[in-house]
C-alpha cells in the first residue's frame, strides 16, 4: 500500500465559497508534518487556490434532493480508482477548523475506516450508548473499500431510504467502523457553545488542546462566528465576533 497522505474535501452548489477550501488547505498545511495531497472534489475550481488539486465530483447518479441532503456524495471517495490517488486518505468536511496536528490521525487504527462517534456519548460524554458514525472527518485507505460504492449504486433508493444519512449508510455496511479518541474532535455545539440565552452575553469557549479538530454540524458555520451579529438558531443563539474565530478565518486567508 502506498505510503501517500491525501486530504480530500467535497465543495458543490454555492454554501460554501472557495475560500472554505483554501482555509481548509493553509490550515491542514500548517497542522500537518511533510508531504501530503490536498485533494477537492468539486463542481467549481474558481477562487481555488493553485495549491490544491481540483477533480470533478465523480456523477453518482444521485436525484437532486440526494444532493441537497444527506451527504450522500461523499460516497464517491470510495470508487475502486479516484482519480489514481492511493494511499491513506483523510476526508474533511469544509467547515472544519483544524486546531491542533493531524499527523495521527493518519496513524490511528492501521487498515481500519476511523469516523467521529456523533451521537449521544459525543454530545454528553462517556461511551454507554450505541455509537454513530459521523463523517465530518473520516479515514480510509483509497482503493480498498469500493464495496461499499458499489453495494450502495446497487439499490440507491433503498439505501436512503433505510438510513436517510450516508454516514449512517457507511456504518450500516461497513459495521466494524473504529472511532476517533473523544477528545480529538470535538462539536462547537456540544462542547463550546454557552448555555441557552448565555451566548448572548458571553463568548463561546476557546479549543484547547489536546482536540484536534473543531466541527461546525449544522447552524451556525464557522462564517456566522466571523461576520458577527445574531447567529446560531434560538433558543441558542449567541452575539458578536468570535475573537478566537476571527483569528483562525485571518491567520489561514480569509477576510474578516
Amino acid at each position: 500500500m502506498s505510503k501517500d497522505r491525501v486530504i480530500i474535501c467535497m465543495k458543490w452548489g454555492t454554501l460554501y465559497g472557495p475560500e472554505y477550501v483554501n482555509i481548509l488547505y493553509n490550515a491542514c498545511r500548517e497542522n500537518i508534518e511533510g508531504d501530503f495531497k490536498f485533494v477537492c472534489l468539486t463542481d467549481d475550481t474558481k477562487g481555488i487556490q493553485e495549491q490544491v488539486i481540483c477533480h470533478p465530483i465523480p456523477d453518482l447518479g444521485l436525484s437532486e434532493a440526494n444532493w441537497k441532503k444527506g451527504g450522500w456524495p461523499k460516497l464517491a471517495v470510495f470508487k475502486e480508482d479516484l482519480f489514481g490517488l492511493t494511499g491513506t486518505a483523510l476526508f474533511i468536511d469544509l467547515d472544519m477548523v483544524i486546531t491542533g496536528s493531524l499527523d495521527a490521525f493518519f496513524k490511528y487504527k492501521p487498515g481500519k475506516i476511523v469516523a467521529v462517534d456523533a451521537g449521544r456519548n459525543w454530545k454528553f460524554g462517556g461511551d454507554s450508548e450505541p455509537s454513530e458514525a459521523g463523517t465530518m472527518i473520516f479515514k480510509f485507505d483509497l482503493q480498498k473499500h469500493s464495496d461499499i460504492l458499489t453495494t450502495f449504486l446497487d439499490d440507491v433508493d433503498g439505501a436512503v431510504n433505510r438510513t436517510r444519512i450516508e454516514q449512517a449508510y457507511l456504518q450500516d455496511v461497513y459495521p466494524d467502523i473504529a472511532f476517533w479518541p473523544k477528545d480529538w474532535v470535538i462539536g462547537f455545539k456540544y462542547h463550546l457553545r454557552q448555555p441557552v440565552l448565555r451566548g448572548l452575553f458571553l463568548q463561546p469557549d476557546t479549543p484547547k488542546y489536546p482536540n484536534k479538530v473543531l466541527a461546525f454540524h449544522g447552524e451556525p458555520r464557522p462564517i456566522d462566528l466571523v461576520n458577527g451579529g445574531l447567529w446560531g438558531i434560538g433558543p441558542h443563539w449567541g452575539l458578536g465576533r468570535v475573537k478566537w474565530m476571527v483569528d483562525y478565518w485571518r491567520c489561514h486567508g480569509g477576510e474578516a
